[in-house]
């Protein structure tokens, strides 16, 4: 039965008051990137939306209570990562049947979507992605809302309207801007300034708010209220769905606007006829610890789980540094070798999953990382058909471009009677489509362009009618025995594979604690050949590991948002009941990491 919560006061879940709109006056929330404490715990990007998931706790709230108040407030301070407009994957583990659950909440793409929506038919070539990402032919159906729905008709204690009250009242009071949320902003200003509700919104003035001031979305507050007194069917069903369907077609240029706006596919009917889908999650070993993730249409749980299975017999702990990063990268690359013949929307592709994550088909792929070579990039995919063999050369398969965003946040919780959750959500590129409901105070995803542009029958992830976009969402529970041991996830599109992989070989496998291994410079290798990297991490280990072969390329420009790769938010249960929360102390200006009593 659930349990019965008293309706959460006005003005209680924000622990910080504002009280003014000035840089001077206005006083941003403490981020503690680390904490340890008893009876619960949460971990996100943001100290504002962790505090209100600590406040659910501290009511009586469980671990679902916490992450969907989590998540709505995210949808505030971090409207260009997440938010209703969007989608996401959400990893549960219950505490009374000790079982690993998954809801897929991914976009898909309107019914009426043609395969080739993306190409020019005069040139037979894609569209520059820079026009489509701005546009309403990039904006799936979200799902972001029907899964704080299930999640909470499943396993929550508070209603819809109870849960996103907090977050409404912080819209509506307002939270203080980060350089962070400047920055994303100015990086956005050129496309922000050409959709009339987005400039309104986001650029007073015509500039991004200034560090230290109040923003405040009287309109997103709103939209929640609404929500929670109406339901998901007002949003799905009700008059919300009609006013994205027409702003997806006819997306309000400012006058002067340079950019195509190529209209989109998102109909009325499409969101009412969208629903979350429950999911087994994957699962492997990994030196005795039990690995959960998500399935398809995400590849984050099959690609980390069957590099988990490569490296398994490499022995990590046992090599220098340098050995462990060369084998670290070398095993990622196999597995997206792999990530890209195979998976897609489940159904629409018959993924081989059981065979990805078979012991065998990691040792045979396994087989093929020289120890003291980095192999020549792309490699080609193996072939998870049940029949391996020592070093199994596989099949060479195209390379197809990568256009996943690296936006997106993270968020992890826990609750008093062991409850989990590990949740990653987003609209795609930073500041989705650009482009923000006229009243609504929300943007629209342009989530879509995670398909891949060109209609190739042999690739899994081509656009087709009501198809989810693969995804790399990576959102991970690790059991030892039947108990939590570690939840963790991050942002950063295709680097979110490799950054929860990483993170997880740095803390399992080479000594580091949990806020070491989230710190580390990071570096991601995609079957690609010049690997990914921070500049960190280049400084570092660039000298060490060119004798491998290997060859780095910074993650972005120096000063850049993109200059940094994931922002892990994670929780450890530690011996004696207490829970290590961890998030990143720099990366994204630092995340906020909490529990209900410090230890």
């Amino acid at each position: 039965m659930k349990k019965l919560i008293a309706s959460l006061s006005a003005g209680t879940l924000v622990l910080t008051a504002f009280t003014a709109t000035t840089s001077a006056q206005a006083q941003a929330p403490t981020r503690q990137p680390v904490s340890i404490g008893y009876g619960g715990a949460v971990s996100s990007v943001d100290p504002d939306a962790t505090n209100i998931g600590l406040d659910v706790l501290r009511r009586g709230g469980n671990a679902v209570d916490a992450a969907v108040a989590t998540a709505a407030a995210l949808g505030v301070t971090e409207p260009y990562s997440a938010g209703i407009g969007g989608g996401g994957y959400f990893v549960y583990y219950n505490a009374k049947s000790h079982k690993v659950t998954t809801i897929d909440g991914r976009e898909t793409a309107p019914a009426t979507m043609p395969s080739d929506a993306f190409m020019n038919k005069s040139t037979n070539q894609p569209y520059p992605f820079a026009q489509l990402v701005t546009s309403g032919v990039s904006i799936g159906v979200p799902g972001t809302l029907a899964t704080w729905n299930s999640a909470l008709k499943q396993w929550g204690s508070l209603s819809l309207g109870k849960a996103l009250k907090p977050a409404a009242e912080l819209a509506e009071r307002g939270f203080v801007v980060d350089p962070t949320f400047r920055l994303q902003t100015l990086e956005n200003k050129d496309r922000f300034s050409q959709v009339v509700p987005t400039a309104k919104l986001f650029l007073p003035n015509g500039d991004a708010p200034q560090v230290g001031s109040l923003f405040k979305n009287p309109e997103l507050a709103a939209t929640y209220t609404l929500i929670g007194r109406q339901g998901p069917s007002v949003f799905y069903r009700g008059p919300l769905a009609g006013e994205m369907a027409a702003v997806a077609k006819n997306p309000p240029k400012t006058p002067g606007a340079t950019l195509p706006f190529f209209p989109g596919y998102l109909r009325a009917s499409d969101l009412a006829a969208y629903g979350a889908i429950d999911r087994a999650p994957t699962k492997v070993r990994y030196d005795g610890l039990e690995v959960y993730g998500m399935p398809p249409s995400s590849s984050g749980g099959s690609t980390v789980g069957e590099a988990l299975n490569i490296l398994q017999s490499q022995h990590l702990a046992q090599m220098s540094t340098t050995q462990a990063l060369h084998t670290y990268l070398e095993a990622s690359a196999l597995a997206f070798a792999d990530r890209g013949a195979y998976v897609g929307d489940p159904a629409y592709v018959d993924v081989p999953l059981k065979e990805l994550l078979s012991k065998g088909f990691g040792a045979e792929r396994s087989c093929l990382i020289d120890p003291q070579k980095a192999a020549t990039k792309p490699v080609p995919a193996g072939s998870p058909d049940g029949k391996y063999s020592r070093c199994g050369k596989g099949s060479a398969v195209d390379q197809r471009p990568d256009t996943e965003g690296r936006s997106t946040t993270h968020l992890v919780t826990a609750d008093k009677w062991g409850n989990v959750v590990s949740y990653t959500l987003t609209i795609e590129q930073t500041g989705g489509s650009g482009i923000t409901v006229p009243g609504r105070g929300f943007l629209l995803n342009n989530e879509l362009t995670d398909f891949s542009a060109v209609p190739d029958p042999k690739d899994p992830n081509i656009v087709e009618a009501g198809k989810r976009p693969r995804s790399s969402m990576s959102p991970t529970i690790v059991l030892r025995g039947d108990k939590p041991y570690i939840a963790i996830g991050s942002p950063g599109g295709s680097t979110i594979i490799t950054t929860v992989l990483q993170t997880l070989t740095n803390r399992l496998d080479r000594g580091m604690t949990l806020p070491q291994a989230i710190a580390a410079p990071r570096a991601s290798q995609r079957n690609t050949a010049s690997v990914t990297a921070e500049q960190s991490f280049i400084d570092k280990y660039g000298a060490a590991l060119a004798p491998y072969g290997h060859t780095f390329t910074p993650a972005g420009a120096p000063g850049s948002s993109a200059a940094e790769i994931g922002a892990v938010a994670a929780l450890e249960f530690l011996p004696g009941g207490a829970i290590l929360a961890a998030a990143e102390p720099t990366r994204r200006g630092g995340g906020a990491a909490g529990v209900v009593r410090e230890r």
